[in-house]
């Protein structure tokens, strides 16, 4: 064996051994527990869900909304609400009453088909004041486009 094969073959080594050690970390999802939303800020709303955000157009709630979507649903809906396909783009997601209560539907108890769960329910984990702040984050996003 000439030099140049004995380099090549221990490079294709060094190459395999390193794609086996990373690939756990590069193929992994990374944590998709829910994340919790800091929402003692906003003003209280009570306990009974509502059908109409309380939050709309609040500066805090957009704030605390922000942060909560990047959180938790931006690695299905995608970054600003833009999905890439894998779950609904959010931008269009309808405003006013009709959108938000369609909305509070899917986020209190998810979306499931046929056995499979396209959403999991958020709404007793992460509560009905993040799921509104989410709202008024998103009706920042929305386009007719």
């Amino acid at each position: 064996m000439n030099t140049t094969t004995t380099a090549r073959i221990m490079l294709g080594a060094a190459i395999a051994a390193l794609a086996m050690t990373a690939a756990p970390q590069i193929m992994a999802h990374g944590d998709v527990t829910p994340q919790a939303v800091d929402t003692s800020s906003l003003p209280d709303i009570g306990e009974a869900w509502l059908e109409k955000n309380p939050y709309s157009g609040n500066a805090r709630a957009i704030e605390i909304g922000t942060s909560a979507y990047n959180q938790n649903c931006a690695r299905c809906h995608g970054l600003e609400a833009i999905s890439g396909g894998i779950a609904p783009d959010l931008r269009y997601l309808e405003l006013g009453e009709t959108g938000d209560q369609w909305y509070m539907e899917r986020f209190r108890n998810g979306s499931s088909h046929d056995g499979k769960v396209y959403m999991p329910a958020f709404g007793e984990v992460l509560g009905q004041k993040a799921g509104w702040a989410i709202r008024a984050f998103l009706e920042t996003k929305y386009t007719e486009e």
